[in-house]
C-alpha cells in the first residue's frame, strides 16, 4: 500500500471513529427522543459508514473478494439509511429502526472481520477483527433485545455507537504507526542497498 492510500485510509478510519463517537454522545445526551429523531441521527451514522466503506472499496488494493464485500456493506448501509429517515408509522417505528440498526451493525462488522482474515498485510488488522465482533455483538443485541420504548433503543445503541467509535479511534493510530514502521523498514533496506549499488 502505497504512502498516499495509508494517509487515507488512517485519516478516514480517524474521522469516522470520531463522528461516530460524537454521534453516540448526542445520542445518549438527547432528552427523551422522538423516533424521527432517533431515525434520523441514526440514518446519518449509517450513511457515513455506508460512504466510508464504498470509499474503501473502490481505492484501496484489496482481493476482488474484499472489494465486493465492501461494496455490498457499504450498498446496505446506504439503503438501510434511507429506510431509517422514512417514517412507517408510530406503531412499527421502534421495530423498524432496530432492525434496520441491527441488520446495519452486523453487516458492518462482518465485512470488517472478513477484512482482517482476508488481508494478510493490512495495517491494524487485529482492530478490524476487534471492531468486527464488536459490532456484530451490537447488531445481534439490537436485533434480538425487546424494546419496547424509543428511549431504551437509544440508550442501548448509543453506547454502542460510543465503544464502536473508539475503538475505530485506536485502530486510526494503530493502521499510522504500522504504516510507519512498514515504512521505516522500507527505507533502512533501501539505505542499506543503495551503497552496494554505487559501489558496484
Amino acid at each position: 500500500m502505497n504512502n498516499l492510500l495509508e494517509q487515507k485510509l488512517w485519516n478516514w478510519k480517524l474521522v469516522a471513529g470520531l463522528l461516530t463517537v460524537v454521534l453516540g454522545g448526542i445520542v445518549l445526551a438527547w432528552p427523551g427522543p422522538t423516533i424521527l429523531v432517533a431515525s434520523t441521527l441514526f440514518g446519518v451514522f449509517l450513511l457515513l459508514t455506508g460512504f466510508t466503506e464504498l470509499f474503501l472499496a473502490f481505492t484501496v488494493p484489496r482481493s476482488a473478494a474484499t472489494r465486493v464485500l465492501l461494496f455490498i456493506s457499504g450498498a446496505l448501509s446506504l439503503v438501510l439509511a434511507v429506510l431509517s429517515f422514512r417514517h412507517f408509522g408510530d406503531a412499527y417505528a421502534i421495530l423498524l429502526l432496530s432492525i434496520w440498526i441491527g441488520i446495519g451493525f452486523v453487516f458492518q462488522g462482518v465485512s470488517e472481520v472478513a477484512l482482517s482474515i482476508g488481508e494478510q498485510n493490512l495495517s491494524g488488522r487485529g482492530w478490524y477483527a476487534v471492531l468486527g465482533v464488536i459490532s456484530v455483538i451490537a447488531g445481534f443485541v439490537v436485533l434480538v433485545w425487546p424494546f419496547n420504548s424509543i428511549a431504551v433503543l437509544v440508550l442501548v445503541t448509543g453506547v454502542w455507537l460510543v465503544v464502536m467509535g473508539m475503538v475505530q479511534i485506536v485502530q486510526a493510530f494503530q493502521i499510522r504507526k504500522d504504516a510507519k514502521t512498514v515504512r521505516e523498514a522500507v527505507d533502512s533496506v533501501s539505505e542499506r542497498f543503495a551503497p552496494r549499488k554505487r559501489s558496484a
